[in-house]
């Protein structure tokens, strides 16, 4: 998985873990050591999964860019989550480009859940305009 913002790579790794959740598509968590030195900085604020509990936020460096809370992770995430520790996801919609195996990826539509679209997933996708009630 790579992940390139302001011109330059911020994270390159062999070891993401891909999330699938219900009704939107995966999620890649990368290895925070991953990441370019500096390219995470934490921020205020948080929210809660009801399934991996509560999410702290890192705005995103890259080249001259900053993306403010383009990236989150579980630091105690909840019982059945706890391999996401010390991993963390960023919005591809947010990036330059986010990459899986050679493939650019297309970030879900609406944000809210962050999931990375490839050739071989398909919708329909919770998260898009008018699918909030399922």
């Amino acid at each position: 998985v790579v992940v390139r913002l302001g011109g330059q790579v911020i994270a390159d790794t062999t070891g993401a873990v891909r999330v699938l959740e219900t009704s939107h598509p995966p999620v890649y968590y990368l290895p925070i050591a991953d990441f370019a030195p500096d390219a995470l900085v934490p921020t205020s604020g948080s929210s809660m999964c009801e399934f991996k509990g509560s999410a702290s936020y890192f705005d995103v460096h890259g080249g001259d860019q900053v993306v403010g809370r383009g990236a989150w992770t579980y630091r105690t995430p909840w019982q059945g989550y706890g391999e996401l520790r010390d991993l963390v996801a960023v919005y591809p919609s947010q990036m330059d480009s986010c990459e899986v195996a050679g493939e650019r990826v297309r970030a879900q539509e609406g944000d809210f859940y962050g999931g990375w679209i490839t050739a071989d997933i398909v919708g329909p996708f919770k998260g898009e305009p008018g699918t909030l009630g399922w």
